[in-house]
C-alpha cells in the first residue's frame, strides 16, 4: 500500500479538481514518462484508446513509445466534472509525426483517485484530426503551458 500523499487530495472541490487537471497537464507536457508515472498508483489501470495498461512500468513504457512518435507534443486539459474522488476532463493536444504531418487529438478522460491523491484508474477516449501546421493553436515553448495561454474553451475547441 502506498502512503505518500499527492495533493490535492479527494474529496475534490472545483478549485482542487482544476488544480489536479493542471498538474496532470504540466506533467504530460514535460514528456517525461517516469515523472508522469509517479502520479498513478503502482497498480493503476488504464484504458487508452484500444490499449489496456496496468501499473507504472506499463504506463512508463506506453508514454515512452507515445512521445517517440508524437513530436513537439503540446497538451491542454480542462475540467469537465468532478465528484468526491473522481474527475472528468476534456483535452486536446497537438503533435506531428516524423514525416511532419500535424494532428490535433481530442478526447475525454475519466479519472479515479485513491485517498492519497494517486490516480488508480484512467479511462481515455481519443479522436485524431489531421491539421496543417498553419492551423495549430498551441504555440508555446516546449514544456509547461504559460498561464496566459488560452485554455480549450477560450480557443473554441
Amino acid at each position: 500500500m502506498e502512503s505518500a500523499d499527492r495533493p490535492p487530495l479527494p474529496p475534490f472541490t472545483l478549485e482542487t479538481a482544476a488544480q489536479k487537471a493542471r498538474l496532470a497537464e504540466d506533467a504530460w507536457n514535460s514528456r517525461d514518462p517516469a515523472r508522469v508515472a509517479l502520479a498513478y498508483t503502482a497498480d493503476s489501470e488504464w484504458r487508452n484508446r484500444a490499449e489496456f495498461i496496468k501499473g507504472r512500468a506499463e504506463i512508463e513504457a506506453f508514454l515512452t513509445r507515445k512521445w517517440k512518435r508524437e513530436l513537439d507534443y503540446r497538451l491542454i486539459k480542462e475540467i469537465w466534472a468532478f465528484h468526491e474522488n473522481r474527475i472528468a476532463v476534456r483535452f486536446a493536444y497537438e503533435c506531428h509525426d516524423d514525416s511532419g504531418n500535424w494532428f490535433r487529438s481530442y478526447g475525454n478522460e475519466n479519472w479515479e483517485f485513491d485517498a492519497h491523491g494517486l490516480m488508480r484508474r484512467r479511462i481515455a477516449s481519443i479522436n485524431d484530426a489531421p491539421i496543417i501546421e498553419a492551423e495549430r493553436k498551441f504555440h508555446w515553448p516546449l514544456g509547461r503551458r504559460p498561464d496566459d495561454h488560452p485554455g480549450l474553451s477560450a480557443l473554441g475547441l
